[in-house]
């Protein structure tokens, strides 16, 4: 009992090696990208530049940068051509029928550097873009229920979780309809056995959205098996998440944009209603996109699961160093 007890406390604790990790993988990203700010991004058809300027031409260059209005729009989009280091910094509270489920919390911060790789514009004026979106989470006190003297206790776990991604295609019509298709999948990651799900998992993704004056309207489904790995369990889960956002103007944008899940296996729901609000600003020459979102589940697992979360989550728009190559490799100008 008290080395399970100690073991639970030390658990508590984030370990060391994968917060390292985590904050030295963001270090580089953003030596690498933010330094210099975005050179070669585009919004709208407009460049994002950020070059130092001579002082003759300032004033004239001052009028070709995008505000933060178009750069806000971009953002809104989910094939962007905007590369971008987001922090999701995610609070939870839990609810279930387990005893002790109700008073269960914590924190996830979550990494998710983009780095689209745009191709060139057709006849037509469509843009096509390229994606790898990887998700790398670090969670502090996880709860995990376990079975003790016939009752149920609670362990906080702290570590790095699965990374999640996505790889897709992406196509940016100049009508303003937006689609997307590729592959969406889980690797597993995990440095604690407790938070991981052992398994390698891989499914389809598609987009279909539409870009209006007043914002962007769309849906974005998604699924996952499992394909690999040293779990015994089976997976299978839809993923499905409706946008809905509107331009309020001057870098403001607020909307919907609910990430509900389907469980084939136990049969279950996960499902929020969710707001977020966001402000994009531009800070010296690096644009940047703060946004507050909540969720309030409406439906979980009956057993455990999510009632509660709100984020708040930091975008810098930053300097793609992979475009310039992929031009060369593609024979782009």
């Amino acid at each position: 009992m008290a080395h399970n007890r100690i073991l639970r406390q030390y658990k508590r604790g984030i370990p060391l090696s994968p917060a390292v990790f985590l904050l030295i993988l963001i270090g580089i990203a953003i030596t690498f990208t933010i330094l210099p700010t975005a050179a070669a991004a585009e919004t709208d058809g407009h460049p994002l530049k950020s070059t130092i300027i001579p002082t003759e031409a300032t004033v004239e260059a001052d009028k070709k940068k995008p505000s933060a209005d178009e750069v806000a729009r971009e953002l809104s989009n989910p094939n962007s051509s905007l590369a971008t280091l987001t922090l999701k910094n995610q609070y939870r509270w839990y609810t279930g029928d387990l005893p002790g489920a109700d008073d269960q919390d914590n924190y996830t911060l979550l990494f998710q550097p983009v780095f689209p790789l745009s191709l060139p514009q057709d006849g037509s004026g469509d843009k096509a873009t390229l994606f790898f979106r990887p998700g790398i989470p670090l969670v502090a006190d996880q709860p995990v229920p376990r079975s003790e003297n016939g009752g149920v206790d609670w362990d906080g776990i702290s570590a790095l979780g699965d990374i999640g991604f996505d790889l897709s295609y992406g196509v940016a019509k100049k009508s303003g309809l937006l689609w997307a298709l590729g592959m969406v999948g889980t690797l597993p990651t995990a440095t604690d056995p407790d938070v991981a799900g052992k398994q390698l998992r891989l499914g389809p993704e598609f987009l279909l959205a539409k870009f209006e004056k007043w914002g962007l309207y769309g849906i974005f489904p998604s699924h996952q098996w499992d394909v690999a790995g040293w779990s015994e369990e089976s997976f299978s889960t839809t993923q499905i998440q409706p946008v809905l956002k509107f331009l309020l103007g001057d870098g403001w944008t607020a909307g919907s944009s609910p990430i509900g899940f389907y469980n084939w296996e136990s049969s279950e729901w996960t499902i929020p209603i969710n707001l977020l609000v966001s402000k994009t600003v531009i800070i010296g020459k690096t644009p940047w996109k703060f946004e507050l979102e909540a969720n309030y589940y409406v439906e979980q697992p009956d057993a455990f699961g999510p009632q509660w979360m709100i984020g708040f989550n930091i975008s810098p728009v930053v300097n793609n160093p992979f475009q310039k190559g992929f031009n060369r490799l593609i024979g782009a100008n």
